[in-house]
């Protein structure tokens, strides 16, 4: 186990490497810069800006000053923001997409889970029928289509909730952003326990225990459930980061001040070393959790090779 730790993190380093080396060169190739304004600043003006932030070296240059900050742990000034640097900024951010993230997995983990068992245990009755139409609905239909839906039933209509805005993770102010962002996750999450069960509960081992007159709720429970989550437990990775990371989308309507939204708005007013903080930050998160992935997968399955596992997820 802590040779498979040592070895993705060992192959973490150039992965990382790479990403930001071609975000770096794909924002410089862009048009459009940072300071780029409706009316012209002056020359002097202009070079003492270049000079400030660099921007009047050769991108050579330029690549390999940011890459000694990054190793130094300096993700560099923010050209937007001029009193906070990028560091500062994702540490405001991320805490808050991490725990709208957090409740998010946790709820998609908790009802997809629920309502795969469901569906299993009576395949090809109403019961399935119900929770797999709700599962492809909420596959189907975006964030940006559920999102207002809900403000305008739970929080303009009826006036429980709140319509947005964050209230220093107020739990009021939670429950509509991590409902949206969780619904297409208990979606997937139920469809693959359903296949996953069906599977497991036609195995010889199942059959045993139920001819041995094993409870229904213990056969799924203690027999059938644990390997059953196996593609679930593959699916998390991704979905993990997708989450944890906030979503664009949720954060906008919201108006959640995530690290999403940094992400947004470092984009649009070309703040380079914001954008390449925040895809540094999603990187990182993408190796660990994927890294957590493989160690659960082994620990419900023994047999499992992680790095079989993982090659057959890409």
């Amino acid at each position: 186990m802590v040779e498979l730790v040592v070895k993705r993190l060992l192959w973490g380093i150039p992965v990382l490497w790479l990403i930001l080396t071609l975000t770096f060169f794909l924002l410089r190739l862009a048009p459009g810069g940072p300071f780029d304004q409706d009316r012209e600043l002056s020359p002097a003006v202009e070079q003492l800006i270049a000079e400030k932030y660099q921007l009047d070296q050769s991108l050579p240059v330029q690549y390999a000053q940011y890459l000694k900050r990054v190793v130094s742990g300096d993700l560099g000034p923010s050209f937007q923001y001029a009193d906070l640097t990028v560091n500062q900024l994702i540490g405001l951010g991320l805490p808050v997409s991490l725990q709208i993230g957090f409740w998010a997995l946790l709820l998609a983990l908790l009802l997809g889970v629920a309502l795969g068992a469901v569906a299993a245990l009576y395949a090809n009755r109403w019961p399935d029928t119900v929770a797999m139409l709700t599962a492809v609905i909420g596959i189907s239909t975006p964030n940006f289509v559920i999102a207002p839906l809900l403000i305008l039933w739970l929080a303009v209509h009826w006036q429980w909730l709140p319509v947005g805005g964050w209230s220093g993770g107020e739990w009021r102010h939670l429950v509509l952003p991590v409902v949206t962002l969780s619904l297409p996750y208990i979606a997937a999450i139920a469809r693959l326990v359903r296949g996953s069960l069906l599977e497991i509960l036609s195995q010889p081992f199942i059959r045993t225990a139920q001819a041995k007159g094993v409870a229904p709720s213990r056969v799924l429970l203690y027999h059938a459930l644990r390997p059953a989550l196996l593609p679930v437990i593959s699916y998390l990775g991704p979905a993990a980061v997708g989450l944890m990371t906030g979503s664009v989308v949720i954060e906008q309507i919201f108006g959640i001040p995530g690290m999403g939204r940094f992400f947004v708005q470092g984009a649009l007013n070309r703040d380079y070393t914001l954008v390449l903080g925040v895809v540094l930050v999603v990187g990182v998160m993408m190796l660990l959790f994927n890294l957590l992935v493989d160690v659960l997968y082994r620990w419900v399955d023994p047999r499992t090779v992680p790095t079989d596992a993982a090659g057959a997820r890409g």
